[in-house]
């Protein structure tokens, strides 16, 4: 069917010389020529094209099975647009600006194409219920296309987390060494980041799926229509129970800008990290070449652009976010002319979303991993201190007492210029007599991370297991 499959972004001709308005009855003069440029939405709104064809299908299939249409006016209005359709995608479409948006270019070609039966298509409906019909179709099938590359994403974080299942590196927090982990366990992390972001856009395609169309201009129509019939032709998976609500309603642009907006901040911390870990100072890893840029005046740059450019673009998503809900909120029922302005901060925020998910899920299976030097840096900075507390703690020491020892503990190997485990065993035991010569299993790099082996740890076969889970999460929804 017309509406079905991933929308590529859509490049329009230039606009076509004027043509007549359809709504100029009682007007006894001209748009103002600057207004007219103002407040036409067809420069931007003309990606909606496919979605608008295929809602004025569905629409005039409706009309026909209630009686409104004949069969041959139904046949020649879904010839029209079809042809429209082919029109559009060979770049041959005269779009104007007089004729405003999306919608009356199209409903303004088809009654040039078959005459007098292009006139009857809007019986029933309003320029009011066929955007926001519009809209949801397009966004539906977005969603779909996001979502797809989402979980190509989510899959190249487990693979490199299985890959790297064994890889020590420091944990931190306050980006102080912490505690040793396992670079796949920190992979995880994220994939549980994309995980809830999965979530979100599930739920929200659920709220896409209603549909407004049989509202009309906002309070119904009077003709028999059959909103169950239309509804089945698009494959929605409601009709909007309240035609005020259905006409005026953004909430559904609302929430996919929200989840856009939370998984941007979401790209933009691991952005962060991969950054940091990526420069000499730390040295983590390697972003191959394909996904960063040089510079024009020092030769040895290697510049991490797609994680900065990323990082960047998380600020974009809010902005959006919060223009709609700016836009939204001092609005009167039912439609506003306010409510053009919905769709510009929603294209650009699904265009962007697509982009960073694209590059993100092509630039992660590529990172190499350095894990001599992520293993280096995890023997710095003490990062088995807490497991000579707990070593402590299971020798009968309260924890706080404990916690007292194990610093006094570092102190002296900061004075010394040395780490825990390179201490020896009378150096410890000077701190307690309960330490012997069995700590040094717990002060190990493996040893600590092999000790936190519960789900949620970051012991290497926890997190093999935990990448399992998330493959048959992701094929739960």
């Amino acid at each position: 069917m017309l509406y079905c499959g991933a929308v590529q972004t859509y490049h329009p001709p230039p606009m076509t010389a004027p043509k007549e308005k359809p709504w100029t009855g009682r007007f006894t003069e001209p748009t103002d020529a600057f207004v007219e440029a103002f407040t036409a939405s067809v420069e931007f709104d003309q990606r909606l094209y496919r979605h608008d064809i295929a809602g004025s299908i569905a629409h005039a299939r409706m009309l026909a099975h209630v009686g409104v249409l004949t069969s041959a006016e139904r046949d020649a209005i879904i010839a029209g647009l079809a042809e429209i359709l082919a029109e559009i995608e060979r770049g041959e479409f005269p779009w104007s600006i007089r004729l405003e948006d999306v919608h009356m270019n199209i409903e303004a070609r088809l009654t040039e194409r078959i005459g007098p039966a292009g006139k009857k298509l809007h019986t029933g409906r309003s320029r009011n219920d066929q955007v926001a019909t519009d809209v949801r179709l397009y966004l539906r099938d977005e969603i779909d296309t996001i979502r797809a590359e989402l979980e190509r994403l989510i899959h190249a974080l487990v693979e490199l987390a299985e890959r790297e299942a064994e890889t020590l590196m420091p944990g931190f927090t306050h980006l102080q060494t912490a505690q040793p982990i396992t670079f796949g366990h920190h992979m995880l992390a994220w994939a549980e980041m994309l995980l809830r972001d999965r979530g979100r856009l599930h739920d929200c395609r659920c709220r896409v799926n209603v549909m407004p169309l049989g509202a009309a201009a906002l309070a119904g129509t009077s003709y028999p229509i059959d909103r169950a019939f239309t509804a089945r032709e698009l494959g929605f998976d409601a009709v909007a129970e309240n035609s005020l609500d259905a006409v005026s309603d953004r909430d559904f642009a609302i929430e996919f800008c929200a989840f856009a907006a939370l998984l941007g901040t979401h790209l933009s911390r691991m952005s962060e990290e991969l950054v940091l870990w990526s420069s000499s100072q730390f040295g983590f890893v390697d972003i191959a070449d394909a996904f960063c840029t040089g510079s024009s005046i020092m030769p040895q740059k290697k510049n991490p652009d797609v994680p900065e450019l990323v990082r960047g673009k998380a600020g974009r998503l809010n902005g959006h976010l919060i223009a709609l809900l700016t836009l939204m909120k001092g609005q009167p029922l039912a439609y506003n002319k306010d409510n053009q302005e919905d769709k510009e901060p929603l294209f650009d925020a699904i265009d962007t979303v697509k982009g960073c998910l694209k590059v993100y899920a092509d630039m992660v299976p590529r990172i190499t991993v350095q894990r001599e030097a992520l293993r280096a840096a995890a023997l710095r900075g003490f990062s088995t201190a807490t497991d000579l507390a707990d070593y402590l703690v299971r020798k009968g020491v309260p924890f706080r007492d404990a916690h007292e020892i194990v610093g006094k503990a570092v102190r002296y190997c900061i004075e010394a210029g040395r780490d825990l485990p390179e201490l020896t065993a009378a150096e410890l035991a000077a701190f307690s007599p309960v330490i012997t010569e069995e700590v040094y299993a717990v002060l190990s790099l493996e040893g600590s991370v092999a000790a936190r082996n519960h789900i949620g740890g970051t012991a290497p076969e926890q997190v093999k297991a935990a990448a399992r889970r998330v493959r048959a999460r992701l094929a739960e929804l």
